[in-house]
């Protein structure tokens, strides 16, 4: 299989999947409010996860090992592949990056089966690299309700992020992260949550503001989408209004709202031919970016597609390189 076979993400504007991964309850449902996607109250709350706990060990990389390990998240137990280079580590511990995927049907996403090239590159550049699988997806526990207008998959992040500090192996004052669609949209959520997140990484993401996800992203709905969780921003729209009619409380969810927070510069990658996320969403936030005075480096590979299949390797080394510049 080509490396850009690995990455197969129809990201649209939410993210769930079929009944394995939860036949999403309708008392899951009834507790999801958009107002918990607020970001000043995100940082109000603890992400303290958890000790990894290795659940298998698998073969190991070039220079690293992997393994499926577990950690704690609002009280469920997340699944994530770890990487950890071999070798002496670094005084303080190794760097580390918290992996993020984008969008894949949580009732057929596998630990080990999706990204592995891409882990494998920031795996072998000396990184430990932490990829969870949300709620919902594979056997991690918890029900998939999108990313988009329910607090969950954010929260998994950032107990990750949590787990990965408390880490002995981990340089608690070193760890980035890399996000690929929904996954650019909870990285840029985390780094705006923690600002001791040091650099960003994110390829075609979903990072316009609510605006913007709403009236400029016109992608067509695939099936493993249940109705009852895309009618969670319905339900937003008619507790909250629009974000035109009410861009306070809606800006107040944008991580958009809170770039002069970050803590560390950003690298942006997009496909000017990417089928899923419109250019305009990297467009608009490197130019926020650069408005509020962050270091931002933008690249847009010409005629390339959502995963970057025809400049996969370049924007690799970009990547790797970008790290190791910044954590």
């Amino acid at each position: 299989m080509k490396p850009a076979a690995l990455l197969t993400l129809p990201l649209l504007l939410l993210s769930v999947g079929g009944p394995s991964a939860g036949a999403q309850s309708a008392a899951a449902l009834a507790k999801v409010d958009a107002a918990q996607m607020n970001i000043a109250a995100a940082r109000q709350k603890t992400y303290p996860g958890s000790a990894l706990t290795v659940r298998q060990t698998l073969r190991s990389g070039s220079n690293y090992t992997r393994q499926v390990v577990s950690y704690q998240s609002d009280g469920l137990r997340i699944n994530a592949l770890l990487t950890v280079p071999t070798g002496t580590p670094p005084k303080g511990g190794w760097p580390a990056i918290v992996f993020n995927h984008g969008y894949v049907p949580p009732s057929v996403y596998r630990t080990t089966e999706r990204y592995v090239a891409y882990q494998d590159a920031f795996a072998r550049a000396g990184f430990v690299t932490l990829k969870s699988d949300y709620r919902g997806h594979g056997s991690s526990q918890g029900e998939a309700l999108g990313g988009y207008y329910a607090p969950g998959y954010t929260n998994d992040v950032m107990n990750a992020l949590g787990s990965l500090k408390r880490d002995s192996r981990v340089n608690a004052a070193r760890i980035g992260m890399w996000g690929h669609s929904m996954g650019g949209f909870l990285s840029l959520r985390a780094m705006v949550i923690d600002r001791s997140v040091k650099a960003g990484v994110i390829w075609g993401g979903v990072v316009g503001n609510y605006d913007q996800m709403m009236t400029g992203w016109n992608n067509r709905t695939p099936a493993s989408i249940p109705q009852r969780v895309l009618n969670l921003r319905k339900t937003a729209v008619a507790k909250y209004g629009t974000p035109d009619a009410n861009p306070k409380f809606w800006n107040a969810l944008s991580a958009n709202s809170y770039l002069r927070d970050l803590g560390g510069p950003i690298q942006l990658h997009i496909g000017s031919a990417d089928e899923e996320v419109p250019v305009a969403f990297h467009t608009a936030l490197a130019g926020q970016l650069r408005a509020a005075g962050k270091p931002v480096q933008s690249y847009v590979y010409p005629g390339d597609n959502h995963n970057l299949s025809g400049n996969l390797r370049t924007a690799l080394n970009r990547s790797v390189a970008f790290f190791k510049a910044n954590l």
